[in-house]
């Protein structure tokens, strides 16, 4: 019974979501999932991770596969497994059972699958992407805008897809639960490990034991300055901190993300806590002025003016902090946006570009400050969002002879030397907007410093 009550209540979000949907476009729309990718020969292959469009209205991460959505209703096309494939994977369901399970309407073979008149939006795997164009008669590329229905489907998928219904938030919770888990695992096994991997195959044992993968490549790195990091052999000595952004992703393709700074020893030295006060109290600020209206992009200029005031107080920056955000000074130590949003894809739907992330009739900043700002809306109740401020001394900026030219009068170089112990800090929680304000998803993950200390060396 609990399993026919789970899939009743999917077919129901699922229907609901493609009459959204219905309401905001007056011709069929077809979406792919794509396909497996292969390593270095074709049976060994990527994990498979179906496009989050088809995901959002199919509900099930289905290979080679495709829906037709047309005045509300769905199309599965898909093919059904070869006899030989139980041989490597096991008795695989029937494209009827499957149809059955998310509601469709009718199910076909691929071969019938009809395009004429119908919008999509690009797969990024290359099989997939080249298959729509021929099919479709027209070039059809990640790498490039949308155009005519394509763009019209797109920007209904927006609307869409910004707010969260409740089976999505049912399922953004418990990525936010398990990763929770991972980040106190690996501030548990810091002290005892050797090098980053170590605890990076902690945090990421949680998220696989739960039966989760991660949402990304997990960044878990004593050199925070490098934002994206993706390399775990560096060794843990006592004065370093230490950066872990890592996210659960359930099976259903919905993610968390979430980012902890702490210090390998257990204890911040007097610099660290210094700024990590100041990267927490842009935090702490950012989420309590988070409310439907709000636009985002004043959040994330909140954030810059609370690290511009708190570097002035630490004496690294000189100045009035609103003259100084003004001149994007703070941007030599925070240069990235406050964050993003947040749902089946940690960016999400980023594969649009910033007609998910921008108003429309906006266009990014080409400033300094403001060029890496992925989210430029107001906020309304259901979107889900991150907040992560962050401070980090990246060579290729402090280094830059112009920028150190254009900002040597506003930066005391030599008082910023005295905290070469702290490359970078990022402090980063999932933030719902509610109708009256908003709910910290990652709450139960704590933030201050001093608590951050206890988990550590628990």
């Amino acid at each position: 019974m609990l399993i026919q009550n789970t899939y009743n209540y999917l077919v129901d979000t699922l229907r609901q979501r493609r009459q959204k949907l219905a309401s905001l476009i007056d011709f069929p729309a077809i979406l792919w999932s794509g396909n497996t990718n292969p390593r270095n020969f074709p049976a060994n292959v990527f994990p498979f991770r179906a496009s989050s469009h088809f995901l959002y209205f199919a509900g099930l991460p289905l290979p080679n596969a495709a829906i037709r959505l047309e005045a509300g209703k769905l199309e599965l096309f898909m093919d059904d497994p070869k006899p030989s494939s139980a041989l490597w994977h096991g008795e695989m369901p029937r494209s009827e059972e499957i149809a059955h399970k998310i509601g469709a309407d009718a199910v076909k073979p691929m071969v019938e699958l009809s395009v004429e008149g119908a919008a999509t939006i690009a797969v990024q795997d290359a099989a997939t992407w080249t298959q729509q164009s021929q099919l479709l008669d027209r070039l059809v590329l990640p790498q490039i805008q949308p155009t005519g229905i394509d763009l019209e489907l797109a920007k209904a998928i927006v609307t869409v897809r910004l707010t969260h219904d409740e089976a999505a938030l049912t399922e953004l919770r418990k990525a936010a639960v398990v990763t929770v888990e991972a980040h106190k695992a690996g501030m548990a096994a810091t002290t005892s490990a050797k090098i980053e991997a170590e605890v990076r195959s902690l945090m990421e044992a949680v998220i696989i034991a739960h039966n989760m993968t991660t949402s990304y490549n997990s960044i878990v790195t004593v050199h925070g300055e490098v934002l994206h990091s993706d390399r775990y052999h560096h060794s843990l000595q006592p004065g370093d901190l230490l950066l872990a952004d890592v996210g659960a992703e359930t099976e259903m393709g919905w993610a968390a993300d979430v980012t902890r700074t702490w210090a390998v020893s257990g204890k911040f030295s007097s610099t660290q806590r210094d700024i990590y006060d100041v990267v927490l109290a842009a935090h702490d600020a950012c989420i309590a002025k988070i409310r439907p209206g709000v636009e985002y992009e004043d959040i994330h200029l909140l954030a810059c003016s609370v690290i511009a005031s708190g570097l002035v107080d630490l004496g690294i920056l000189k100045g009035n902090p609103e003259d100084l955000v003004e001149m994007d000074a703070h941007a030599l130590f925070f240069p990235h946006g406050i964050g993003h949003l947040l749902g089946l894809d940690v960016h999400d739907m980023e594969d649009l570009g910033d007609l998910a992330g921008y108003e429309e009739k906006r266009e990014r900043s080409d400033r300094f400050g403001l060029g890496y700002l992925r989210l430029n809306r107001p906020l309304r109740p259901g979107m889900l969002v991150t907040i992560e401020p962050g401070f980090y001394q990246v060579p290729a900026i402090l280094n830059d002879a112009n920028l150190r030219s254009k900002y040597h009068h506003v930066v005391n170089w030599e008082r910023l030397s005295q905290f070469a112990d702290v490359r970078g800090i990022r402090i980063e929680d999932d933030v719902l907007v509610t109708t009256e304000g908003s709910e910290v998803l990652t709450a139960a993950l704590p933030n201050q410093a001093s608590a951050v200390e206890d988990l550590v060396v628990c």
